[in-house]
């Protein structure tokens, strides 16, 4: 019984350490390379970009309308800046899962 007990821990052990080492043996790109090809549901990526543009001091998307349809974002509303809308349209760009951003955003009138 007790032999039994101790192999198994034995195997237990070289089964972890073998696990832990060939985690470790990838690099931080191989490892981000490795979720690349993970895909994004258009809900996680809508959430996403309206929390970035939410948290942006310049942008303050919470007027934005944000519409995702197969990774492709569509950003509609009003801004006051030129800026405003191009910093919109970068950030939703840097967003994982974004394929392509169109930006409608419009500049309002003061």
């Amino acid at each position: 019984m007790k032999y039994k007990l101790m192999r198994n821990v034995v195997l237990f052990a070289a089964g972890a350490a073998l696990v832990i080492s060939g985690a470790q043996a990838r690099s931080p790109e191989q490892r981000q390379f490795f979720f690349a090809d993970k895909q994004l549901s258009d809900d996680s990526i809508h959430d996403q970009v309206i929390r970035k543009l939410a948290n942006d001091p310049d942008v303050k998307g919470g007027a934005l309308q944000i519409d995702v349809q197969e990774g492709v974002v569509t950003l509609r509303g009003k801004v006051e800046t030129e800026k405003q809308k191009q910093k919109a349209e970068k950030l939703a760009k840097k967003i994982n899962g974004v394929k392509k951003v169109i930006n409608e955003i419009t500049l309002s009138r003061k």
